[in-house]
């Protein structure tokens, strides 16, 4: 297009608090971050503006944006279970509600409540079952952990693979980077997990999204919503799968030969933005259940 695009990156509270702070006088025109609690957080401290673009309306699944149209997905991020293989049969899971049974009791690994990939769960949880019966699903979840949560997901998958837990909760792009990164030792405990999609009999597996938003201060709009559209074609789409080992967002992408092997679920279809409307509830259950 000949636009030139300037990147600057950081964590994402540290660049929301930076959009908060420089106000009106912002530089920024895109706002680009992981998990829909994230975006629906920078929507709510007015910081983004809507965006109509017939375009993005149609290669966006209406659960997958906001539904004032302030942020739009870009890839679809998974959260199922993982199991070790030859310790765990698929057969003995089916439900993330069913961790909370005895027989996973000391068996389960999952990072800490200050993960907004494991509050996005749990607001999704709130949002299938209700806070009280959450509530009490978390409370059997932490009895049932094999180790207090430390480290990212990387670290559970790590522990799976060593066995010092049976099967834990992670999103799918952390057991590709492990496979098909450079680090030996990583491939070689990838090659030890599986992936369960859980809830395929009822409101289906979990996910999140990565998204993107024009910034409220935005000076230009109109590239900017040419860079979304453009994050949206199919060359770019196909780029997440092959690339980053994330879903589309659009329907009818390839993805890639790793993505086939982890094989088809169905994905709890609900609008991604409860995620967000349900982030606070969420953060209070896992602290009342004893979630460190």
């Amino acid at each position: 297009t000949g636009v030139r695009v300037n990147l600057l990156t950081g964590k994402a509270d540290a660049l929301i608090k930076r959009l908060e702070v420089e106000g009106k006088n912002s530089p920024a025109d895109l706002f680009i971050t992981t998990d829909a609690g994230r975006l629906y957080r920078t929507k709510m401290m007015k910081l983004l503006q809507p965006v109509e673009s017939k375009l993005l309306q149609k290669l966006v699944p209406e659960q997958m944006r906001d539904p004032d149209h302030q942020w739009y997905g870009l890839s679809v991020r998974p959260r199922p279970i993982m199991f070790a293989k030859g310790r765990v049969k698929k057969s003995d899971l089916s439900t993330y509600e069913n961790l909370v049974e005895q027989k996973w009791k000391g068996r389960i690994c999952v990072s800490s409540s200050s993960s907004i990939y494991n509050q996005s769960l749990v607001a999704s949880m709130i949002s299938a079952n209700g806070e009280t019966a959450t509530t009490e699903w978390a409370k059997g979840l932490v009895a049932n952990m094999a180790r207090t949560p430390a480290g990212g997901d990387i670290e559970q998958i790590k522990m799976l693979a060593a066995g010092q837990c049976d099967i834990a909760i992670a999103n799918t792009y952390y057991l590709g980077i492990m496979s098909k990164g450079r680090n030996k030792k990583y491939r070689k405990a990838a090659k030890k997990i599986s992936i369960f999609w859980p809830n395929q009999k009822g409101r289906g597996t979990h996910i999140n999204i990565s998204g993107v938003g024009v910034v409220a201060a935005s000076k230009n709009q109109s590239n900017a919503i040419k860079l979304i559209e453009y994050m949206l074609g199919e060359e770019s789409q196909a780029w997440y799968a092959r690339i980053n080992f994330e879903y589309p967002v659009r329907d009818q992408t390839e993805i890639s030969k790793l993505l086939k092997q982890w094989g088809e679920f169905k994905s709890d279809n609900k609008n991604i933005s409860l995620l967000g409307k349900n982030n606070s509830v969420a953060v209070k259950v896992m602290d009342r259940a004893g979630w460190r």
